[in-house]
């Protein structure tokens, strides 16, 4: 019990900073632009800020991530075609299956997950963090979203896919960080200063936003939830579960396994949201999932930690 509040006070008050935004929505001081405002900002500026200044002190030589990578490319791959199985079995539409390879998949790694493991962590684990993320982002915007375009009515589009691929601001950042470190470039001592005034900023910015998001989102009709609560309890709990009891075994160093099942256990982000707004998912569901999942959340993470631990 002690362990699990201990839990609960580490990731405590990154949710106050989303209840914070709930207030503020539910109070009317803030509107739905917030939010586009806030998510371009962290999208941006402030979340690549903060991977650059993560990889930047990255050790090649005195760490391994090809575990990392790989293990975290097998499990996102598995998640995403676990929805053709589920589909059929429970008899679900087109629309549902295309949503869950997204839902089933890409957790919140970037705007919950790297302040949930710094917090844990310190700040020592943000270069295996900013892997992780890339290695989402990566499989997300490529097999994800070809899989989708192939199930669905749309042509697939290999020069939208690259586009998507290569203009994203957090891929990009990866790829930046990477070259400093490997050409060992030394930035003036200004450009690191401003790199991590824009990257400590981030974490409050992008869950004062979710927060918004979540206060901004109408209740409707409590029967309409219960899927949504099924399949939060599905990517959060039943999924990583087996994901760490493949991992354990793995023989990967012990905090790259503790950051890998966290990423595996994170609510459902804004991405796959706004995903679903473009390819005209079953955006209710999804909508009902970032919720769901992200209050379940507050008692899901410290359990983890506690279980990892």
């Amino acid at each position: 019990m002690d362990s699990f509040v201990i839990s609960v006070k580490t990731v405590l008050p990154l949710f106050l900073v989303i209840f914070t935004g709930i207030l503020f929505s539910r109070t009317k001081a803030a509107s739905i632009a917030w939010v586009d405002i806030l998510n371009k900002y962290a999208l941006w500026i402030g979340l690549p800020a903060l991977v650059i200044a993560s990889l930047m002190h990255l050790d090649l030589k005195g760490q391994s991530y090809s575990g990392l990578i790989l293990i975290n490319s097998g499990y996102f791959i598995f998640c995403m075609l676990l929805a053709f199985p589920l589909a059929w079995i429970f008899k679900l539409s087109s629309r549902v299956k295309r949503s869950l390879i997204l839902v089933l998949s890409y957790g919140n790694v970037a705007y919950l997950g790297i302040p949930v493991l710094s917090a844990t962590y310190g700040e020592n684990i943000l270069p295996v963090a900013s892997v992780v993320v890339a290695v989402y982002i990566f499989w997300l915007f490529t097999l994800g979203i070809v899989l989708i375009e192939i199930t669905g009515e749309e042509r697939l589009n290999g020069k939208k896919i690259l586009l998507n691929l290569f203009q994203n601001p957090l891929l990009l950042s990866v790829f930046v960080g990477l070259i400093i470190v490997v050409f060992n470039i030394k930035l003036p001592e200004i450009a690191e200063k401003t790199i991590h005034l824009f990257s400590g900023s981030v974490t409050a910015v992008v869950l004062f936003s979710l927060g918004i998001f979540l206060g901004l989102h109408k209740i409707g009709n409590p029967g309409d939830w219960l899927a949504a609560f099924i399949w939060s309890v599905t990517i959060m709990l039943l999924v990583p579960l087996v994901f760490f009891m493949v991992v354990k075994n793995t023989g990967i160093d012990p905090i790259q396994m503790k950051a890998s099942v966290l990423d595996s256990a994170m609510p459902l982000g804004l991405t796959a949201y706004a995903l679903s707004l473009e390819y005209r998912l079953e955006v209710p569901l999804v909508s009902r999932i970032v919720v769901v999942s992200t209050l379940l959340a507050v008692i899901t993470i410290p359990l983890w930690l506690v279980w990892l631990e």
